[in-house]
């Protein structure tokens, strides 16, 4: 690549992170102060994207009429993120983060189809910026004068932010926040007012940055996602809460995936090697790197406790009267196929596939406390591994119980980083793995299929009936769970336990933590691969989407719905959700928005859990707390 060549990269590079650090800095704000993960930031962006459009249509031609529509979109998505804080996140502050997180993920669903409601499944494009339509000549090339005004309102907001952060009172109640929220509540800040504020700047910001993009970016209902992994990376990257250390961390993978675009194919050895696919995981490779190296970003500082934290409550080992209804819901599953059509005999086995994912993604969140945002790679891994031995001439059988191990063994390699990590930076680096596995399997055609996947991944002759194959399932899948739940009452589950609650006291007699979670980690991942090698069989076939981000974060809304710190949780989580998922998809085209109501409404009448809920009303029946 030619030095000209670079400098345009260079520049292209910069445009983009100008646009990402504005979304960044609004969830670094957000999170800094209020401890929340946020995963509806990106769908603020999307907001403010489609608002800018149809105000920018609306006003008319003219460079007043352009901006003040921008400006204005930002204005009313800024609104919009402080009655959201306001009716609903405020009633949450109190719960646990993961709850939060449900909520948010509720409005991510709600949001969307209210944008497709709106504007349509059509992709819109804005017009170009009034004043701004040309190029300029710059080493021989021609960049678009609207990417020269993008890399100037970069600095320029982060100048002002610096300003608004270090030069006024409500600022410096900003930082005494970000740096201790409990003592600045203690000390008389009327946090209310200050998370209200922080949530209408953040989403400002948010909006903002969604907003000068219609003239580079058309308007499509899938931006949400797309641009909250790339915000998270960047917050976490640069240290979550750090301004500076988000504009860095922008600035860095803006610039790098410029130049793999620019580098294109180099060839060396005989060898041909696309930069080009690195796109797609670049900054997830940037992110795994930081995090080994500097476990709390560029810029970022460890989190100390949260002085309001407590234990969590112990897990009791079911009653003799609680086992025998788990095991009358056994035989109900048994005889259910004498009674089920085809259809529902496949949903059924989906609903135990996602239970075995499910439990194994509680097992080492609830009883190990490692938040993982990428759980979905072994369960990718082990779908994978299945259908690769199988398409090697391996019988079904061997394919099946080989998979897992797979599975295993990339969790032993991943957790090995993962687990000297903690909260959300150890979250964040599950999900910079899950990203890489999925770029891997994404764009490896001649040994995945790429993004077509893999076809013709049937069971054995004698499993071929969907009958005989959902009783497998039924017994792969219950017994994984029994081996799970287990193990957590063996010492090496109590071992978990103990490093939850108190690393130190639990390193101090003797347990060595980290090598408990790690092998916790594998043990999750194995059970995750066999849940997905039970799914490729299932359906014949696997794709990338195994993979993904949201299966990741299906687990999550499973986990969390049924509730967390309960052993029948991630089963009913995994039921309920299938199920609503299923049968919401077939009745309406706005099935996301429902799903989301329906969250949001488990999430404030049930913060517990279904699970949780329906425990304490046993408990107070029978006179004793049980599991």
């Amino acid at each position: 690549m030619s030095f000209n060549a670079i400098i345009v990269q260079l520049l292209n590079g910069l445009a983009s992170a100008s646009s990402l650090f504005l979304v960044a800095a609004g969830l670094s704000l957000i999170f800094g102060v209020t401890r929340i993960v946020n995963f509806a930031h990106g769908s603020l962006y999307m907001l403010g994207t489609y608002t800018a459009y149809s105000l920018v249509q609306w006003f008319g031609s003219g460079i007043p009429s352009f901006w003040s529509g921008v400006l204005l979109s930002g204005m009313i998505v800024g609104v919009f993120g402080a009655l959201v804080e306001r009716l609903l996140l405020r009633r949450l502050y109190h719960a646990p983060e993961l709850l939060q997180l449900l909520a948010t993920f509720a409005l991510v669903l709600i949001i969307r189809d209210f944008a497709l409601w709106t504007w349509g499944p059509e992709d819109l494009l804005g017009p170009r910026a009034p004043g701004l339509e040309g190029a300029v000549a710059i080493a021989g090339r021609n960049v678009p004068e609207y990417d020269l005004l993008l890399i100037a309102l970069g600095p320029v907001v982060l100048g002002l932010l610096w300003l608004l952060l270090t030069r006024t009172r409500w600022g410096t109640l900003v930082r005494a926040a970000t740096e201790d929220r409990e003592m600045a509540g203690a000390l008389g800040v009327n946090q209310a007012w200050l998370f209200t504020s922080v949530f209408a700047l953040g989403s400002f910001l948010a909006g903002l940055g969604g907003a000068i993009q219609i003239p580079r970016e058309p308007a499509v209902l899938t931006m949400d996602l797309s641009i909250l992994s790339d915000v998270f990376v960047v917050v976490v990257v640069g240290g979550m809460g750090s301004i500076p250390g988000a504009f860095l961390a922008a600035v860095i993978i803006g610039v790098l995936k410029a130049m793999c675009i620019g580098i294109g194919k180099v060839s060396a050895f005989g060898i041909d090697f696309s930069f080009s696919k690195l796109t797609l995981v670049v900054e997830f490779i940037v992110m795994a790197v930081v995090l080994v190296i500097r476990p709390w970003g560029l810029f970022g500082r460890s989190q100390g406790a949260s002085r309001t934290a407590s234990v969590e409550p112990p897990l009791y080992l079911p009653s003799p009267a609680l086992q025998k209804l788990l095991a009358a819901g056994l035989l109900v599953l048994a005889l259910l196929p004498l009674l089920s059509d085809r259809y529902t005999l496949v949903l059924l086995t989906d609903i135990l596939v996602f239970a075995l994912f499910a439990v194994s993604l509680h097992f080492i969140m609830g009883p190990a406390g490692m938040h993982s945002f990428g759980h979905a790679a072994y369960f990718g891994l082990g779908a994978y591994a299945a259908a690769l031995l199988f398409k090697h001439a391996l019988p079904m059988e061997l394919a099946l119980g080989l998979a897992p191990f797979a599975a295993g063994l990339g969790a032993l390699l991943f957790g090995w980083f993962c687990v000297r990590l903690s909260g959300v930076y150890l979250a964040m680096l599950t999900l910079a793995f899950a990203q890489i596995a999925w770029s891997v399997v994404f764009q490896w055609d001649a040994f995945t299929g790429g993004s077509n996947g893999m076809v013709g991944i049937w069971p054995a002759q004698w499993l071929a009936s969907k009958t005989t194959f959902y009783y497998l399932a039924l017994a792969l899948c219950a017994g994984g769970t029994l081996i799970l739940w287990r193990i957590l009452y063996s010492p090496f589950g109590y071992g978990l336990r103990a490093g939850r609650d108190s690393p130190l006291r639990a390193d101090a007699i003797g347990i060595d933590v980290r090598r408990q979670q790690w092998l916790g980690f594998a043990l999750a991942g194995t059970f995750a691969g066999l849940a997905g090698a039970i799914y490729a069989f299932s359906k014949g076939s696997i794709s990338p989407d195994a993979l993904s981000i949201p299966r990741s974060v299906d687990g999550l809304v499973m986990v969390l719905m049924g509730g967390i710190q309960t052993l029948t949780g991630a089963v009913a989580g995994a039921a309920v959700f299938t199920w609503l998922q299923d049968t919401i998809a077939r009745q309406t085209e706005f099935w996301r928005a429902l799903l989301g109501g329906i969250i949001l409404f488990l999430v404030l009448v049930f913060p517990q859990g279904i699970a949780g809920f329906m425990r304490e009303r046993w408990d107070a029946r029978n006179g004793r707390r049980e599991a």
